[in-house]
C-alpha cells in the first residue's frame, strides 16, 4: 500500500466532484485533522493528497502521506492503533479535511493517546529567558 511519490497531477480515484474543491499545498496535500467523534477530542494531524483521501474514504481506515517517508500509510497497519472512519468533512476554504473516527489505542506515534498533550502553550505566558 505504499508508494514513492503522492499523486498530484497524476490521476486518481477521488470523485472529481471531492478533488474539486480541495485547495492543495504546492506539493498536492492537504492537512488531514482526525477527532474522536464522540468526545470531540483532536487526536493527530496527517496529510492526506488525492490518493490517500480516496483510500481513507473507501476503505474506512485513515490513509496519510508521510512526507518524511514519501510513502502512503494506514493508521494501525504497524501499531495496531486504527482510526475507524465514521465521518470525513472538508473546511470552508477546501484546504483542510476533518477526519471523524474511533481510535483504538494512541495516536501519537510516541504512544499517548492525542499527539496535542505534549505541552500546553498559554496565552500571556513570559517567553523563555533569550527570547
Amino acid at each position: 500500500m505504499s508508494s514513492t511519490t503522492p499523486s498530484p497531477g497524476r490521476p486518481s480515484a477521488l470523485d472529481p466532484a471531492i478533488a474539486g474543491r480541495l485547495k492543495r499545498t504546492p506539493d498536492g496535500l492537504v492537512a488531514a485533522i482526525a477527532q474522536q467523534y464522540d468526545t470531540g477530542e483532536v487526536l493527530m494531524l496527517g496529510w492526506m493528497d488525492d490518493e490517500a483521501l480516496h483510500r481513507t474514504l473507501t476503505t474506512g481506515r485513515c490513509t496519510y502521506w508521510s512526507r518524511s517517508r514519501r510513502e502512503y500509510w494506514v493508521k494501525g497497519d504497524t501499531s495496531g492503533h486504527v482510526q475507524h472512519v465514521k465521518s470525513v468533512s472538508l473546511d470552508c476554504d477546501g484546504d483542510t479535511v476533518l477526519v471523524r473516527v474511533d481510535q483504538v489505542g494512541a495516536a501519537c506515534h510516541t504512544g499517548d493517546r492525542t499527539c496535542f498533550d505534549a505541552g500546553r502553550l498559554d496565552p500571556g505566558a513570559p517567553a523563555p529567558a533569550g527570547h
